[in-house]
């Protein structure tokens, strides 16, 4: 039975009284900063965060348990930087291709400005040889907030890995 004037049936989530165009800039930044990966341009990556951020990468088991160091961690867009500026002229490693599968975002807050999302995630691996491999599955949990123009940024970005077992070669950013 549709309830009445078009309603649409409550799904057991609770509303976040966002607009649905918030959601779809979450959905456009993510999108933005996979293809910046992917594509190789690593140099605007940081440029998707803010100046003071938190980036890290962990596993579900670590974060579950409230660890809170990561297997990557950087607390600024500077320290972002530093770390494509050591792959790109310091650390040696197999050239590699990232292609990243993302959810759909599900906004789970929004106060003071800022917004919480989670997006699962898929990245598959592919070799110089043409070998491509499953390298990483999780959820990225995203607390974002608006820049100085306007623009949406993350503010935290924490990279949970469902796997224990992280290949040596995190060289790229997830």
């Amino acid at each position: 039975m549709m309830p009445p004037d078009g309603e649409l049936p409550k799904a057991g989530l609770p509303s976040t009284g966002l607009p649905g165009a918030e959601m779809i800039d979450v959905a456009t930044l993510n999108g933005a900063c996979a293809s910046a990966i992917d594509s190789g341009r690593l140099e605007d990556w940081p440029g998707f965060f803010l100046d003071r951020c938190l980036y890290k990468v962990t596993t579900a088991d670590n974060h579950e348990a409230g660890y809170q160091a990561g297997l990557i961690y950087a607390d600024s867009r500077a320290m972002l930087r530093d770390r494509i500026a050591a792959l790109r002229e310091a650390n040696i490693y197999e050239r590699q291709r990232y292609r990243h599968i993302l959810g759909m975002p599900l906004i789970t807050g929004d106060e003071d400005g800022t917004i919480a999302a989670e997006t699962s995630f898929l990245v598959v691996r592919t070799m110089r040889d043409g070998h491509m491999i499953v390298f990483a599955t999780g959820v990225y949990l995203d607390k974002l907030r608006r820049d100085g123009a306007g623009n949406w940024r993350y503010a935290e970005r924490i990279v949970v890995c469902d796997s224990q077992r992280i290949d040596t070669l995190l060289a790229i950013p997830l």
